[in-house]
């Protein structure tokens, strides 16, 4: 089973970035390591800590069910991308590694996605 997100726009051909569940877990677990704190410790992720504990930009996309859940706002996707780009050229910065390297690629297909969002004013859909 994987995860798609896309924006909400109804177009087949707009830009997506895809995960099996298992890489995307990973990939939010290393987004909130670079964020300051362990995603297994949060309400939801098989911890107790709240999530009013933690101040990030990428709360939506890490406080999120890996499938449903409401979609993101442009608002959102804006909030998210400055810190999304920071994040991977930090990860640039890191000895290289296979996983490291695969995550990379996926921020990066994200932050497509993310940058069509605001450009076109779409919400970010999880499918």
């Amino acid at each position: 089973m994987g995860l798609i997100l896309c924006p909400d726009d109804g177009d087949n051909s707009s830009p997506d970035a895809t995960w099996s569940c298992v890489r995307f877990h990973a990939f939010r677990k290393r987004l909130a390591r670079a964020e300051g704190f362990a995603l297994d410790e949060m309400w939801g992720f098989g911890g107790d800590r709240p999530w009013s504990e933690v101040s990030t930009s990428l709360e939506p996309l890490l406080d999120h069910p890996d499938v449903c859940g409401d979609n993101l706002s442009t608002a959102d996707c804006a909030a998210m991308l400055p810190r999304l780009e920071a994040i991977t050229g930090e990860w640039l910065e890191e000895p290289a590694e296979p996983l490291l390297q695969q995550l990379i690629e996926d921020a990066r297909r994200l932050t497509v996605v993310l940058r069509f969002c605001v450009d076109e004013d779409v919400e970010l859909l999880f499918a």
